[in-house]
């Protein structure tokens, strides 16, 4: 496990990887706005000890990768999805297994649609569809809603950062099971200390989108694995329904009183699930 900073195109992406690189490769897209530490370290090695070479990532203006003033990032949301390809690329990986969470597994989908030879599955956590369907769903629970509209953060005050995120992360949770308030603030510290400029992670709040696919979801080809709690406040559990419906052969595995995100009382359902649906891909 060694923190490797790849250039492509003269970007700078820090990216670190787990386990045998000669195992079946898996690539973890976290949410925009979010380090490659929320793809917590024993996650990755609990899957690299599952026989896959894992790898994550800290997206542009996150951790330590490629920083750009706070409100002038100069790149778009199509950007962040060839950054996922680069990262492949400077590892000599022809094509992966994809795990994307929250707007990673949007990045994900896309992905899939624009680069379709890089992926060789998919595993969609806590996400909803990239590319607009016919179905209605339904918006962001009243809880969600209301702290992001009325949060106050001095994102310039490193400790009002992490009081802010660690909040944030609460209600992320769900509130049907305990929030484990101490992990959580080490990690969003870990998180903030860690990072060229911490500010800088808001420019993924108003990127533009940038030449994105404009294929259906019908059109996703290779097998994927849609994962969903029922307590996700930002996107409910239909945001997850329609998404398995809509992608042929799609599977979903409903995560009982989960919130959004990958947390660790999951583990042992997400991570058997992701390596069972990476070897059927594999040997499919």
């Amino acid at each position: 496990m060694t923190e490797r900073v790849i250039e492509a195109d003269g970007i700078e992406l820090c990216t670190e990887s787990f386990g045998d690189p000669s195992g079946p490769p898996i690539l973890l897209i976290m949410g925009t706005g979010a380090s490659m530490l929320w793809w917590e370290e024993d996650f990755c090695r609990m899957l690299a000890e599952g026989g896959r070479f894992v790898i994550r990532y800290d997206h542009r203006d996150t951790g330590r990768s490629a920083t750009y003033a706070p409100g002038r990032p100069g790149y778009t949301g199509a950007d962040l999805v060839g950054d996922a390809a680069r990262v492949l690329d400077a590892y000599e990986i022809p094509a992966a297994h994809v795990v994307g969470v929250s707007a990673g597994g949007a990045l994900a989908q896309l992905l899939a649609l624009d680069h379709a030879g890089c992926v060789l599955s998919l595993v969609l956590i806590s996400t909803s569809c990239a590319v607009p369907g016919d179905r209605a769903l339904p918006p962001p629970t009243e809880e969600f809603s209301r702290f992001v509209s009325a949060a106050h953060v001095d994102w310039s005050d490193a400790e009002s950062a992490i009081e802010h995120q660690v909040a944030y992360a609460r209600v992320l949770a769900g509130g049907r099971r305990p929030f484990d308030e101490t992990a959580a603030r080490g990690l969003v510290r870990r998180d903030v200390e860690r990072a060229h400029d911490f500010t800088a992670a808001r420019n993924h709040d108003s990127l533009a989108e940038g030449e994105l696919s404009q294929g259906p979801l019908s059109s996703i080809a290779v097998p994927t694995l849609v994962i969903h709690g029922t307590a996700d406040p930002m996107f409910p559990l239909p945001h997850g329904e329609a998404l398995a419906e809509q992608i042929p052969g799609g599977r979903l595995l409903v995560l009982e009183d989960a919130g959004h995100g990958v947390e660790r009382a999951d583990w042992a359902t997400i991570i058997p699930a992701i390596l069972e649906h990476t070897a059927a891909a594999s040997t499919g």
